[in-house]
């Protein structure tokens, strides 16, 4: 077989743990799959997966294999590119994810001014309030608010989001404003997003923060169902400052205890290439970084 072919096939393997999930991403039979991997094991003479009923995994010598082998695909494709010319125009599909306030206001401008510039790229965008696993859901280039695990990603920061405490004039007007974290305890609280019976918030520095534990009155999986119950009235709020910039613009929304805010959240762009990565991808993301960094009100 084709070693580019077998070093292909391998790499989704390995990627997604999965022959199943890599026979749908190359768009092949999962016997085929089996057959790419024992042909190149057997290349080799080396295993590189670990396989059982229920699980693969990558065994020490399959997993070194993998980063050089991504590494080798990587050149192979910029190298097919440059001798293309498609450095001098990005063509293909391009998988975008961010949260989906935020990718309604500042993702989606940079994507319709990039397909206006690069007509040969076509972008699916997917704007939702969960944590995009970009391998194993096929996505290029992700948005991400708040700190990042340790992974392969690579990440590039442009930018830091504020964390608000935020209520309707009517709603304090009725209850009072809160002067302290502490009083939190005593008002409506509005949560959004895991359901729980319990949400803690945390105010202050982040090596020493204070950690106020409250029952909420109301708690729904969406920011923009959280802003709608804060600004009816019915409590107090945790929300990102790009969330509310509107209705605390329109006076539809106050903050409260801005002096007691944690640390401001940070803004990565977050993609799995390498120096070596597709045109489409660099391309985007050097429009979409110079795009919100220039966006100051995000701080």
């Amino acid at each position: 077989m084709d070693q580019i072919h077998l070093m292909k096939v391998f790499v989704a393997v390995g990627e997604l743990e999965s022959f199943a999930a890599a026979a749908r991403r190359l768009a092949i039979s999962p016997a085929a799959v089996t057959r790419a991997v024992s042909a190149l094991e057997e290349q080799l003479g080396v295993k590189l997966l670990l396989r059982t009923t229920r699980s693969v995994r990558l065994t020490e010598a399959g997993g070194r294999y993998l980063e050089d082998t991504r590494h080798i695909l990587a050149s192979i494709i910029e190298a097919n590119e440059a001798a293309a010319g498609i450095n001098a125009a990005p063509k293909g599909d391009l998988a975008v994810t961010a949260p989906i306030l935020f990718g309604k206001k500042f993702v989606m401008p940079c994507i319709v001014r990039y397909l206006q510039q690069y007509p040969e790229v076509d972008v699916s965008a997917f704007f939702l309030d969960r944590v995009v696993n970009l391998v194993e859901e096929g996505m290029d280039v992700a948005v991400r608010i708040g700190q990042l695990p340790d992974s392969g990603l690579k990440a590039l920061r442009v930018g830091k989001m504020r964390r608000l405490l935020c209520a309707s004039p009517e709603y304090l007007e009725r209850h009072g404003t809160p002067r302290h974290p502490s009083e939190l305890q005593k008002h409506e609280v509005i949560a959004a997003g895991t359901l729980s019976p319990r949400t803690d918030w945390r105010f202050g520095a982040i090596d020493d923060p204070t950690l106020i534990r409250m029952k909420p009155r109301l708690t729904v999986t969406s920011n923009d169902a959280a802003i709608a119950a804060a600004s009816a009235g019915l409590g107090i709020a945790r929300l990102l400052s790009y969330q509310v910039a509107d209705e605390v613009a329109a006076g539809r929304l106050q903050v409260i205890l801005a002096e007691y805010e944690e640390a401001p959240w940070p803004i990565h762009i977050l993609h799995r290439e390498s120096k070596y990565g597709s045109t489409k991808v660099r391309t985007f993301i050097d429009m979409l970084a110079e795009h919100l960094r220039s966006q100051v009100h995000l701080a």
